[in-house]
């Protein structure tokens, strides 16, 4: 029977089938597409971005805005984007308080998070090209509204390279594939190693977390014995193909994906946690993932992306009952994310870890049907939301940026998702007007011609 080398690979269980080539391609370092250093000194080493998938609503989470009550019914006036057709302007039914010293306001529906209010970096002047789903996850995710461009991940693998050698530069956790799936990740023309490893969180024994973790027969020295003889071949092959530096990176890479497999096993497994750590985070598939996703940054993955799609592939996409869904998104949300950010804080991580929350935008202030408002929905809302950062070099305890009184457009300091990934590259060290890279006879950029560094923000 005839085996490619690649199928060899696989059956010699020296690593994670391909996704431990991937990383051990990097990390081998023998293809020169990874830049590998920062272009000046970094604030953040590491992203979490924990994305709450079909867009939360800013005024009833970040963004108060007493004057939707006042004006409760109205019909929204001036140019927008779809008319409305609801029963006008829908106030939220959540108090709004402030937090901490700083005085960090948020809606009740935060609770947890209204105890880190001090650590929270909220920006209420976000703002995007469209509102609707597919173009607004691909902007959000890779800075161009088609597909498929390569995504801030992938980026930032190219850009700096693996902090750890045994474990991949970016990873992607969803329980199951989100609305536009694998391109939200994808590398699109960057080398093949900067893809994202994405991981299926719907069951987190290891085992299931990872194809071919364990050889399902041979023991570790016998897998070594069978990888010696494999590498005998190649090294055989190499012979007769001088100055080929793609294969000797597979060469390089098979033994760090052999060694992979010990430490992924480790890693990936949040089984040994203290039972009050996990029970901090919570019991939901996100609470389980922001854990995870908490034990692959401090083992050196460079950025992972938690994706909220429990109950659905856009949970927060509440075209019906927004009041009672956001009660249900919230709480969990709440929990797994303050618990994070405490529990990256308490292990002196979050200074130099960014976390990022939110989702592709927000969601109208005003009623997307005419029913009674607690039944009623908010339709998808592009031109002003909300999203926060906390650690990573961000100033902590700060409110940035305004939306008009009804919430409907960012009007002071914008921020366009452009600014925001300049802004995140700058904290992590890059020029994002330098970070690019040759295709099809052109520089491209994760800014594309666009984006600003936000630096009011950057502590």
């Amino acid at each position: 029977m005839n085996f490619t080398r690649r199928e060899a690979l696989r059956s010699a269980g020296a690593g994670f089938g391909m996704v431990g080539l991937a990383g051990a391609l990097q990390a081998a370092d023998e293809t020169g597409t990874a830049v590998g250093q920062p272009h000046f000194a970094a604030k953040a080493k590491r992203v979490i971005f924990l994305f709450m998938n079909g867009a939360p609503s800013h005024v009833d989470t970040f963004d108060p805005k007493p004057a939707l009550a006042k004006h409760a019914g109205e019909q929204p006036d001036g140019t927008l984007y779809k008319a409305s057709k609801g029963s006008g302007y829908m106030p939220s039914p959540f108090a709004f308080a402030p937090h901490g010293e700083s005085g960090v306001v948020m809606s009740e529906l935060f609770p947890q998070l209204s105890r880190v209010a001090d650590d929270l970096c909220v920006l209420r002047s976000m703002h995007t090209d469209v509102p609707n789903h597919e173009p607004g996850l691909l902007m959000m995710t890779s800075g161009h509204l088609q597909p498929v461009r390569p995504c801030l991940g992938s980026w930032l693998s190219y850009g700096l390279g693996t902090e750890n050698k045994n474990l991949p530069t970016f990873v992607t956790l969803a329980p199951g594939l989100p609305v536009v799936g694998p391109q939200l990740w994808s590398n699109s023309f960057l080398p093949g190693e900067h893809q994202a490893t994405a991981i299926d969180t719907r069951d987190m024994q290891v085992e299931k977390l990872i194809a071919n973790l364990r050889h399902p027969s041979l023991s570790r020295p016998d897998q070594r014995r069978q990888l010696d003889l494999l590498q005998q071949l190649n090294t055989m092959h190499q012979g007769q193909r001088q100055h080929d530096p793609l294969l000797e990176t597979q060469i390089q890479a098979m033994e760090l994906a052999f060694d992979m497999q010990r430490e992924a096993s480790d890693v990936f497994d949040i089984s040994g946690e203290p039972a009050h750590v996990k029970d901090a985070y919570g019991p939901t598939v996100f609470g389980q993932g922001c854990l995870l996703a908490r034990r692959l940054v401090e083992s050196g993955v460079r950025m992972v992306q938690v994706y909220d799609i429990s109950g659905g592939k856009q949970p927060w996409d509440t075209h019906t009952k927004n009041n009672e869904k956001h009660r249900q998104l919230c709480r969990y949300s709440d929990q797994a994310t303050a618990a994070l950010i405490t529990d990256l804080k308490q292990r002196g991580l979050l200074e130099d870890t960014l976390v990022i929350w939110g989702g592709e935008f927000g969601r109208t202030p005003y009623a997307q049907d005419k029913v009674d408002f607690e039944k009623a929905g908010r339709d998808h809302h592009h031109t002003g939301f909300s999203m926060f950062l906390a650690g990573g070099g961000v100033k902590g305890g700060f409110t940035y940026g305004a939306t008009d009184d009804f919430g409907m457009k960012a009007i002071e300091n914008r921020i366009h998702v452009h600014d925001l990934h300049a802004t995140i590259l700058h904290l992590m060290g890059l020029d994002h007007e330098r970070l690019t890279y040759r295709f099809s006879g052109r520089d491209y950029r994760l800014t594309d011609v666009h984006g600003r560094v936000v630096t009011d923000i950057i502590a």
